[in-house]
């Protein structure tokens, strides 16, 4: 049901953020400067007045700020960035996603990753991680519904584990800074020389989830709504996200590590750590 709930949001979200995408439309910015369109605010209210039909609160990027006095009693709640990769939509490149996260005790437990303009669908849950493609695995959201609760005929994901080829590491390649040029060298004295990708918005967590890529270095600021429903779907698929420690080899980053903590939800600051996504083993 719940699962049910959030597809069906992401996807009437997707299509009225399309129709915006269509036509010119006005940016505005928040008080920290990021950019805001007609586009966020209307799958915002969507997302919202579907997931709010369950018994879980709604923390939105686009909602009023929440006190943490509030938030640090909830034990589930729906953690939501209406547009991940607003300037990615603006600047009308198709690399931006819906995400709607569940998260419990500060785990997230299902995640839904929607990329309108594909039509591209990952899912992640206690059922595992798959990809959905409109055209392919499903022709309307009616029948996206109804194959849901027995996901079988989507791709399912996995994680690289050993990569067989040259180590794919999502990396920018025009906005690296000295952090992960560092952690990419530790990584090519181990693996070899390295191939990077990118892709915007969450998609980065998801080509590791889909074993495109097999590690995302994150050394820069992220807000915990651009993360935790690829985070669920990392998860689903093999992986791990893990909080970055300076000083820690490389190497240190792999899926069955021990010595390393997995990045929570729902902290006080809505910042997250700095983070690596490891689909290796």
């Amino acid at each position: 049901m719940m699962m049910e709930t959030a597809v069906k949001a992401a996807l009437e979200a997707g299509d009225a953020i399309l129709e915006i995408y269509a036509r010119d439309f006005e940016v505005e910015f928040k008080a920290d400067e990021s950019p805001l369109t007609e586009a966020d605010k209307k799958s915002h209210e969507i997302i919202v007045q579907a997931l709010e039909t369950t018994p879980c609160p709604v923390l939105s990027e686009e909602s009023k700020a929440i006190d943490y006095a509030v938030r640090k009693s909830w034990g589930t709640y729906w953690l939501v960035d209406p547009i991940d990769g607003t300037k990615e939509f603006i600047k009308k490149n198709g690399e931006f996603t819906v995400n709607i996260a569940l998260v419990e005790n500060g785990v997230p437990v299902m995640g839904v990753v929607y990329v309108p303009v594909e039509g591209s669908l990952y899912l992640g849950s206690k059922q595992g991680a798959f990809k959905a493609v409109k055209g392919e695995h499903f022709q309307s959201l009616e029948e996206l519904l109804e194959k849901l609760p027995d996901p079988v005929n989507f791709q399912t994901l996995k994680v690289s584990g050993a990569p067989e080829g040259p180590l794919k590491v999502v990396a920018s390649k025009s906005h690296c800074n000295d952090e992960t040029l560092q952690f990419i060298s530790e990584l090519e004295e181990e693996y070899g020389a390295a191939e990077r990708v990118s892709r915007g918005s969450s998609l980065k967590l998801c080509m590791v989830a889909e074993g495109v890529a097999d590690i995302y270095p994150r050394i820069a600021p992220t807000c915990e709504w651009d993360t935790a429903a690829a985070h669920a779907v990392v998860t689903a698929a093999g992986g791990r996200v893990f909080e970055y420690r300076d000083g820690l080899s490389a190497a240190a980053y792999k899926t069955g590590s021990d010595s390393v903590s997995d990045v929570l939800y729902n902290k006080e600051n809505l910042l997250n750590p700095f983070f690596v996504v490891s689909g290796l083993n």
